[in-house]
């Protein structure tokens, strides 16, 4: 830890590490204590490290995506946790991220069980614009060039069909009739047609996970992002319809979608915004996206907790029927 500290805290030498918490799900976590002999640095340090489902990972796309994007350095425009050290050990298909352990600082990490308020989805939604702006259009970036263009790959693909016609079932009467009469792959085709879409320019960097579970909480109310493990790059509407339609109660949602999505276009600093009806649209389409990921999870055993599972899958189904989804990706396919 000594030496994972370096860079940050020279002549700190830690004496005693640890561990406080631990959570092996989809990947490994673990929080330590850590206490020094020499020099000082932070009280506490949270890990991260590839999981049993690595080859799931690999398959998606999704290994390395996180540690790469940490070893690039290219500035992260939105509050994120401070990384110490990042090891990649490719051959085993397995990494190891040192960082800051964001609850020192008072970050409150949520989940579906803790929706945001509408201010700190504002908020949220500022800080995406911020991120998108940066990178609006891709400019050429040689520490980004590994980054991947949103696709419907077929790696993607194949978990989302095996896993979300048990999504379905365990959804049951608690999912609108509107989707609950779909099948597997009429939701999977629905959200490989909205992935379609987003290789189409002005593209830009997206958290592309931007889901509430990898979101976290300051004291000011400015909302921080975890987990960039899927880091893609595609089209604005991805990062925020994912964020808000599960961000927020269903009821917040509806009442104040259509005023954060203007917060957005107005915080974004590009040189042609999206235009209200163009943005309107897209956020419409892009609920056929969390539908997907979260009839999947709730399909699967030891990803997500039930009832964070459940909690999303209704909410980016209520979404997609409210939004009249599919006739949006119909206006918006070519």
């Amino acid at each position: 830890m000594t030496t994972a500290l370096a860079d940050h805290h020279p002549g700190a030498v830690v004496g005693d590490v640890k561990l406080l918490t631990q959570d092996d799900g989809t990947n490994r976590r673990a929080r330590f204590a850590l206490a020094y002999t020499t020099g000082s640095g932070p009280e506490r340090v949270f890990l991260k490290a590839e999981g049993e489902h690595r080859e799931v990972h690999d398959r998606n796309g999704n290994l390395f995506n996180e540690p790469n994007l940490y070893s690039s350095n290219a500035p992260l425009p939105v509050d994120h946790p401070l990384v110490y050290k990042v090891v990649i050990d490719r051959p085993r298909l397995d990494y190891v991220i040192v960082m800051e352990d964001v609850t020192s600082r008072g970050g409150t990490p949520r989940d579906a069980t803790r929706p945001l308020t509408v201010d700190q989805a504002a908020n949220g939604v500022r800080s995406l614009a911020r991120l998108h702006s940066r990178y609006w259009g891709f400019p050429a970036n040689p520490r980004l060039a590994w980054v991947q263009t949103w696709a419907p790959t077929e790696g993607f693909q194949s978990g989302l069909r095996t896993h979300t016609p048990k999504g379905l079932a365990r959804g049951g009467e608690h999912l609108p009739s509107e989707v609950a009469g779909h099948n597997g792959d009429d939701i999977v085709d629905l959200w490989a047609a909205f992935v379609s879409t987003l290789h189409r320019e002005p593209t830009t960097l997206l958290h592309a996970d931007a889901h509430i579970g990898n979101t976290y909480v300051l004291p000011n109310d400015d909302v921080g992002f975890l987990d960039w493990q899927v880091v893609r790059r595609g089209g604005w509407a991805q990062d925020v319809g994912y964020f808000l339609m599960g961000a927020l109660t269903i009821e917040d949602r509806r009442r104040n979608e259509a005023a954060l999505l203007e917060e957005y276009r107005a915080a974004l600093q590009v040189p042609a915004r999206p235009s209200a009806d163009e943005a309107w649209r897209h956020y419409r389409a892009s609920a056929a996206y969390g539908l997907a990921i979260w009839l999947s999870t709730l399909g699967t055993d030891g990803y997500q907790p039930p009832e964070v599972s459940l909690t999303l899958a209704q909410r980016y189904a209520t979404a997609f029927v409210d939004l009249a989804t599919k006739s949006a990706l119909t206006n918006t396919l070519p």
